[in-house]
């Protein structure tokens, strides 16, 4: 099942020097890539990476109060679009604090592969082998809220064929994505 998906090397993955290192991890797993671009969010760009909506809002949210339950935090929050909002914002305040990388990947399976490699959104549940466990792991929800800001996660994928198609066409144009063959392609065949 031939599939595409787009994933960004987040500002902070950019300033830390990580761009090869992540993309090198996807590379020797056999996927493609088959677009990619440096590029920075302006405003416009960042709010339809971001699209807020009430099933990503109810989401975020649930995922989010679920989270601070089990922990035995407070949530202080009752609106899930409210919650959402104040997400979205911190999202695209964080897409547009410098350049980032957005590239296309494809291979079988390329949604559910690419989103394994990266690991938990939190960095800290984050598996040892994964981008973020090896490369974010300070990272917590509950440094973020108390900085007032989105995680510091380095990288996004795609959640769904639907989403990548969607995100692939904010970032990419049909003519910046090739196709080509790989050794990989020529085993597969």
């Amino acid at each position: 099942m031939q599939e595409r998906t787009l994933i960004l090397i987040k500002p902070d993955g950019v300033v830390r020097g990580l761009i090869g290192r992540i993309i090198g991890r996807f590379e020797e797993t056999g996927l493609k890539i088959v677009g990619m671009k440096m590029a920075w969010a302006d405003e416009k760009l960042a709010k339809s990476h971001y699209y807020l909506d009430e099933n990503w809002a109810k989401n975020v949210f649930e995922k989010t109060k679920s989270t601070h339950e089990k922990e035995g935090r407070q949530f202080n929050f009752k609106d899930h679009m409210e919650y959402g909002g104040m997400i979205q914002k911190w999202n695209m305040n964080f897409l547009r604090e410098g350049p980032v990388i957005a590239a296309v990947i494809e291979g079988p399976h390329a949604i559910e592969i690419v989103r394994k490699m990266i690991g938990n959104t939190e960095p800290k549940q984050a598996s040892p082998g994964t981008i973020r466990g090896d490369f974010a792991m300070r990272e917590s929800y509950e440094v973020a809220n108390t900085k007032q800001r989105v995680l510091r996660n380095l990288a996004h994928a795609s959640d769904s064929p639907e989403t990548a198609n969607r995100e692939i066409s904010l970032w990419f144009k049909p003519e910046e994505l090739h196709s080509y063959k790989t050794l990989h392609d020529s085993l597969a065949e």
